[in-house]
């Protein structure tokens, strides 16, 4: 039986007839209204609205809204505006198609209230985010993005077994805390985790969200991961382990963002490391440290778009993005230039801007609960984000050497779009219960005291003055124009390689007893490129991933 309420998903998936509108303005203005209706939809909502239906005797929850779901529903809806309104020049129908079929796939899996209507969703985030990595045409962009959907539908059929041991277990499909005290809890946590890019799973985001599009990266950098950490906020507060995965999250992008060449790839180990405190808030699980998680997951959202929209603007204007390759763009770029510093400050957590009154929740939720070791280790993360992404970012691509590149201003719509994430960024570190005032628990919290604001500008401070010493000494990494691999080493490098040995192996094995010449031609130009036929990994790792769902079920 349906009730009256309207998901909010429905909008964005029927927003998709737009596309059908020849004139590319009107398409893009009507595209941009998507996310506007929506959100005076979600505002008009009732605070327990609910959708039930029943197929084939399941009682599946379309519509399940607290001040969570509300919560991401409402960074969902302005991510969303401001990637349409950032994208509004572009006349590429498949991008504009995918960007709102991805974000109504968030907005589902946000919104779900049991677990086959959020498999469902979370399938469509993965099916859809990849047509944001091959649209860019390139074949780095189409192998990161083969790469890219293999991972994210394992993700899936981890997922899907996790709910069938859930369901088998429970009697039901209702999704609320589930915990680690099951193994359908241990799997479900398994597939979350890799959407969520917990460590040893992390390289699909760091190898294929550089290689999208420019206004690709803006949709991705919104959805997926922050998707992940909503259901990790509703599924698993208080699971311990949590803590020290997150806190581990937050200390090794460190490490590689520093030498990383390619700017947006060191936004994408940035996320990494901001996710790390989202979850690590998650794992302390009290009161404050879920508000800090929920709330810098908000935070995220915006000034990650805003300094993925900056690189983004640099790469569609100057055609690069590697920092040995930029510099001396505030010369011509000098709102983007602006723009970018407000991202940067606010990623660094500078009081008055927006990332500083969220992360210092989880950071004071942690010396609470007496976890000063990590405390300890989210203090050097902070200290290190300000490094790569704080001044990194824009020192070697607006400042540093001028490599004499000359260029314009991006397309007014992006400036617009840069303007409003910055203006977000600003208004939340001014006035923080604008933020706080949508958070799922109630809070007793201020961030403006002497100690969190003295703490974190001496902080701040410090790590400057190590960034400029070691500039000054040359000891800091050069750009290098390189491509580092970490994780991902072990499949892109190591199984292509075991591969071919094995196929060189067989081959002069059965040499003398084939009477039949194979033609390899195809399979050899494709190892050569470090990979094998998509079709065949896919079937491969749904194979491997159904017989450890066999095991797992007899065991």
């Amino acid at each position: 039986m349906w009730t009256a309420d309207l998901p909010p998903f429905v909008l964005f998936y029927a927003g998709v007839l737009f596309a059908l509108i020849p004139s590319h303005r009107l398409r893009a203005f009507a595209m941009l209204l998507v996310p506007v209706f929506g959100a005076i939809n979600l505002v008009s909502m009732s605070s327990d609205a609910s959708l039930q239906m029943t197929l084939a005797g399941l009682e599946l929850t379309l519509l399940r809204v607290d001040d969570l779901s509300l919560l991401f529903g409402y960074a969902f809806h302005i991510a969303a505006f401001i990637a349409i309104l950032y994208a509004f020049h572009i006349r590429d129908r498949v991008q504009q198609v995918a960007g709102l079929i991805y974000a109504g796939s968030a907005l589902g899996a946000v919104f779900s209230g049991d677990l086959l209507t959020l498999f469902i969703f979370w399938e469509m985030l993965a099916f859809s985010s990849v047509f944001l990595i091959w649209a860019r045409g390139t074949e780095r962009a189409f192998v990161a993005g083969v790469r890219y959907l293999i991972i994210q539908a394992s993700s899936g059929l981890i997922l899907l077994v996790g709910i069938v041991f859930y369901w088998r277990s429970e009697g039901t499909l209702a999704f609320d805390f589930i915990g680690t005290d099951s193994i359908y809890g241990w799997i479900i946590l398994l597939a979350l985790g890799i959407k969520c890019a917990f460590p040893m799973f992390h390289n699909w985001l760091t190898d294929a969200y550089p290689e999208a599009t420019p206004t690709g990266t803006v949709f991705l950098s919104a959805f997926t991961t922050k998707t992940a950490v909503y259901l990790l906020a509703r599924s698993y507060p208080g699971t311990e382990q949590l803590i020290y995965v997150g806190a581990f999250m937050t200390c090794f992008p460190i490490f590689y963002a520093v030498i990383e060449n390619d700017l947006r790839r060191v936004l994408a180990y940035s996320m990494i490391n901001q996710i790390g405190f989202m979850v690590c808030g998650i794992g302390i699980g009290t009161a404050l440290a879920v508000n800090g998680a929920v709330a810098h997951a908000f935070n995220d959202i915006v000034f990650k778009g805003l300094l993925f929209m900056a690189m983004g603007a640099v790469l569609q204007m100057t055609g690069k993005i590697n920092g040995s390759e930029l510099g001396g763009l505030y010369k011509s770029m000098p709102k983007t230039t602006v723009l970018c510093i407000v991202g940067a400050a606010s990623i660094s957590a500078f009081p008055l801007f927006s990332g500083f009154v969220s992360k210092s929740m989880i950071m004071s939720a942690a010396l609470e609960e007496g976890y000063d070791w990590i405390w300890l280790a989210l203090l050097f993360a902070s200290a290190g984000v300000f490094h790569h992404a704080g001044i990194k970012i824009p020192y070697f691509a607006f400042f540093a050497h001028d490599s004499g590149i000359r260029t314009t201003e991006p397309p007014t719509n992006m400036l617009a779009a840069m303007f409003i994430a910055a203006l977000i960024c600003v208004a939340i570190g001014v006035n923080p219960t604008l933020l706080y005032n949508l958070l799922p628990y109630e809070l007793g919290y201020t961030p403006y005291d002497a100690t969190h604001v003295l703490a974190q500008t001496q902080l701040l401070f410090y790590s400057a003055l190590a960034f400029v010493w070691l500039n000054l000494m040359r000891l800091y990494p050069p750009e290098l124009p390189s491509v580092n691999l970490d994780v991902e080493w072990l499949y892109r490098k190591l199984i292509p390689g075991t591969g071919r040995a094995l196929e060189r192996s067989v081959s002069q094995l059965t040499a003398p007893a084939r009477d039949i010449h194979w033609n390899v031609d195809v399979a050899t130009k494709l190892a050569r490129l470090g990979r094998t036929p998509p079709s065949g990994q896919m079937v491969t790792w749904v194979m491997i991933l159904l017989g450890a769902g066999l095991v797992i079920s007899f065991w």
